[in-house]
C-alpha cells in the first residue's frame, strides 16, 4: 500500500496578516460608503415620489377674461343683475379648470378670488379645490397662501395689459385710473406682475385663459411652452367676438389638464433685479375737474415689492 502523505496546511504569520490588515479595512469602508450611498439614493426617490404624489396648484383669477363677459357693468357693478350672471359664468370656466386639473393628475387645487370686487358664488364651488375670498387679503399682490410648496400657478379669466386695441376690458391694476407700468422700460401688465411674484417662489406660470390679446401677451413673456386657452377674441375695449360655452369650457378642461404634465418644462418668471420702475396714471386733485397725467418712478430692489409704485 501507497503511503500518502497528508498535505501541508499553510498558515498565515502574523505578518502576512498585518500586510492584510490595510486591505481590509479598505474594503470595509467601500462598503460603508456603498451602504450609504444607497441609504441616499433611496431617501432622494421617496423625496421626488412624495413631491409628484403631492401636487399643489394655485389657481389666481380675474373675472375680465372669463367666457361671455366683455364689458364693465359686468366687472364693476357690484350685485348689479349683469354682475351676478358674470358670477356665474366665472363660476363655470373654474369649474372646468379645476375639473382638468384634478384629472391631469393635481393632488390639491387652491383658488384665489382676485378680482377687485370678488367674483366666487360659494353655493356653485365644486369639490376638488379650497377658495379664498374676501377682503383684505395678505401677501404681496393679495396673493394669499402662494408659496414654495405650490407646483405651478394657473391665471384664469385675465386680461391684457393697458392700452391693447384688441384687449376686452384691457387695464393693468385700475381702468379707471388708466394706470400703465414699465420694468427696465418693457411696459408689462398684471400677468408679468402675479408671475414675478409666484417665481419668487420658485412656482412657473403654466397656464393663461382670457381674451386672444391676452393669450398672446402671455406667449410673448412667458415663451410658447405655456398653455393658453382664448374664451373671446376682442374687438374693441368692451366688444368682443364671444365663444359659446360649451366650447370655452372643452378647452379649458383640456388646457388644465394638459398644463399639468408641462410643469416639468416650464421655468419660473423673473426679472433682473433692482428694477427701475415707472408707472403713469390719471390722478384728479381735490378742487380740479380735469384730470391729469402723473409719473412715478422707482428702484425696486425685491420681486415681493413688485406693486410699490
Amino acid at each position: 500500500m501507497n503511503n500518502v502523505k497528508p498535505a501541508k496546511i499553510k498558515s498565515f504569520s502574523s505578518f502576512q496578516i498585518d500586510k492584510l490588515h490595510p486591505v481590509i479595512k479598505g474594503l470595509n469602508k467601500v462598503f460603508y460608503f456603498c451602504i450609504k450611498l444607497k441609504i441616499l439614493l433611496l431617501f432622494f426617490l421617496l423625496n421626488v415620489f412624495y413631491a409628484q404624489a403631492q401636487l399643489k396648484i394655485y389657481v389666481n383669477t380675474d373675472l375680465e377674461g372669463i367666457s361671455g363677459v366683455f364689458n364693465f357693468t359686468q366687472t364693476r357693478e357690484k350685485g348689479s343683475p349683469e354682475n351676478l350672471l358674470a358670477c356665474e359664468y366665472f363660476m363655470g370656466d373654474l369649474d372646468a379648470v379645476i375639473q382638468g386639473l384634478r384629472d391631469g393628475g393635481a393632488t390639491e387645487v387652491v383658488v384665489l378670488d382676485g378680482h377687485g370686487n370678488q367674483a366666487v358664488v360659494p353655493h356653485l364651488m365644486v369639490a376638488g379645490a379650497t377658495y379664498v375670498t374676501g377682503r383684505p387679503r395678505p401677501g404681496a399682490g393679495n396673493l394669499t397662501l402662494l408659496d414654495s410648496s405650490f407646483a405651478a400657478m394657473v391665471m384664469i379669466g385675465f386680461h391684457a395689459m393697458n392700452g391693447t386695441p384688441d384687449g376686452v376690458l384691457c387695464h393693468t391694476q385700475s381702468s379707471k385710473t388708466e394706470n400703465k407700468y414699465w420694468y427696465n422700460d418693457v411696459e408689462s401688465g398684471e400677468l408679468v406682475q402675479n408671475a414675478v411674484i409666484a417665481g419668487y417662489y420658485g412656482v412657473p406660470l403654466v397656464m393663461v385663459t382670457g381674451d386672444v390679446a391676452t393669450c398672446r401677451e402671455a406667449n410673448r413673456f412667458f415663451g410658447d411652452k405655456i398653455v393658453s386657452v382664448a374664451t373671446k377674441r376682442g374687438l374693441a375695449r368692451e366688444a368682443a367676438e364671444l365663444y359659446p360655452f360649451e366650447e370655452t369650457r372643452h378647452a379649458l378642461y383640456e388646457g388644465a389638464k394638459r398644463a399639468i404634465s408641462i410643469i416639468p418644462q416650464c421655468k419660473p418668471y423673473s426679472l433682473q433685479f433692482p428694477v427701475k420702475a415707472r408707472k403713469q396714471q390719471l390722478v384728479q386733485e381735490a378742487n380740479d375737474k380735469e384730470h391729469k397725467l402723473v409719473t412715478t418712478e422707482l428702484t425696486i430692489s425685491h420681486p415681493l415689492h413688485i406693486l410699490d409704485l
